[in-house]
């Protein structure tokens, strides 16, 4: 069930980090013809750059998960060669708690951060005054999406860890190997 779960979650962080990459190629024609008008018409339609950033935030925040299932957050492994083999699993379940951990606590104050734009209807201090609650919600989403995609991966990792599944637990949570680095740059 677990093992389930896994894919379906894997599988949706690509959709949403496809959503977060069109909101960014979105932007990028928005600030194109942002320049382009500005520069040929001398008009304006104003802020590209605000919807630019709401933008990248929101596709940051979907992307995270992704980049979770892919290992491509970035590890300080240095020390990782110095500890046998056996242990490895267990430092990568440890840093994967840790990260989590950090996240949660990111969620926990963007959660209250909404919570307050709700409460007070804030909008952004802009010309187009937009209820700061619009990019705010997705960008909390993508951060509780983070959250449970690392939870499932340790549970995972644990129970994969407790069959004596050790190529498992590096597939899901270990360091690449440079054949698989080398393999995803070739894909």
């Amino acid at each position: 069930m677990l093992e389930r779960l896994l894919t379906q979650t894997r599988t949706l962080s690509l959709w949403l980090t496809w959503l977060g990459g069109s909101l960014i190629v979105l932007s990028a024609f928005l600030v194109t013809a942002e320049v382009f008008l500005r520069k040929v018409f001398n008009f304006s339609i104003g802020g590209a750059d605000e919807i630019s950033g709401y933008a990248f935030g929101v596709a940051t925040a979907l992307a995270l998960s992704y980049a979770l299932f892919e290992r491509a957050h970035i590890r300080v492994d240095a020390l990782l060669g110095v500890f046998p083999k056996a242990l490895h699993g267990l430092i990568n379940l440890f840093g994967m708690i840790m990260l989590i951990g950090f996240a949660a606590v990111v969620v926990y104050n963007v959660w209250s951060m909404v919570g307050d734009t709700l409460d007070n209807g804030s909008r952004s201090i802009t010309p187009m005054r937009v209820p700061l609650a619009l990019p705010q919600i997705p960008w909390l989403f993508g951060w509780m999406f983070f959250v449970f995609s690392g939870a499932l991966l340790c549970l995972v990792a644990i129970k994969r860890m407790m069959a004596g599944d050790t190529a498992g637990t590096q597939d899901l949570i270990g360091v690449k190997s440079l054949d698989e680095q080398i393999q995803d740059e070739t894909v």
